[in-house]
């Protein structure tokens, strides 16, 4: 055997060696035969022909993306920052290839804007105090969106809602102000309920005349039990008339 035929034997072996490509289970390869697509294949191992064939290897796996922290001016005017993470993975490995330049890139741009677009139209109470709904809110928008590209958006988690300093001690001011007109309302009617208690009491006592004498009585009984020595009571008339009567 020539040498000029050993290397294009060589050659040729390391042609058809590079034919094969090993796809693992998470992925996907994309064919495109002559620069049009032609299918996708994978897991296993699968047939490349060089040069007529290139492939694009696509990961289904799910991908956790940070999204960068964001300024965000709340319903209210409330500047804050916002970061958040998405949970996505690709269903369909050909749109993936052939409807977006960059997936990733463009999950990454697109979740940032909507975290923007999302939050910018509630207020900040909200913001701190329904997540969940926020979250769910951000989610479906994503998940429309990126449909076309061939990527289910799974989750997303606000991460962190900051404020500056000046904004807190307003907040916290804002929350005493509240626990202290709380405690006023609950004062007031514990006042209400008890002037009102002592109106009816005042009403009764005064259709029974007897009743009057026996509180009176009964206050004393208290009071003779305190360690005072001296005791100033008033004598209702009332009751010197009633004692008159009995003695008459």
């Amino acid at each position: 055997m020539s040498y000029a035929t050993s290397v294009v034997l060589l050659l040729l072996i390391m042609l058809l060696a590079s034919a094969f490509r090993v796809i693992r289970e998470y992925q996907r390869a994309v064919i495109f035969m002559l620069g049009r697509f032609h299918k996708v294949k994978g897991p296993g191992l699968i047939l490349v022909i060089p040069v007529v064939q290139q492939m694009v290897r696509i990961d289904l796996r799910m991908v956790v993306m940070d999204v960068p922290t964001q300024d965000v001016i709340s319903k209210d005017n409330v500047s804050v920052k916002v970061n958040a993470v998405v949970y996505y993975r690709v269903v369909d490995a050909q749109k993936a290839v052939i409807n977006v330049e960059n997936y990733q890139e463009a999950t990454s741009q697109l979740a940032q804007t909507t975290l923007r677009s999302v939050l910018g139209q509630h207020e900040l109470d909200e913001m701190l105090s329904e997540r969940e709904t926020l979250n769910n809110d951000i989610q479906r928008i994503l998940d429309v969106q990126t449909e076309a590209w061939g990527v289910k958006v799974a989750n997303v988690e606000l991460k962190h809602v900051d404020l500056d300093q000046q904004m807190v001690r307003a907040i916290a001011r804002q929350a005493e102000a509240e626990r202290m007109r709380r405690a006023k309302v609950i004062h007031a009617t514990g006042e209400l309920e008890a002037s009102q208690k002592l109106q009816e009491a005042a009403r009764i006592l005064a259709q029974q005349p007897q009743a009057i004498q026996l509180r009176y009585l009964s206050t004393l009984t208290e009071i003779a039990g305190d360690k005072s020595n001296t005791i100033v009571f008033p004598l209702p008339m009332d009751l010197l008339r009633a004692l008159n009567r009995d003695q008459g």
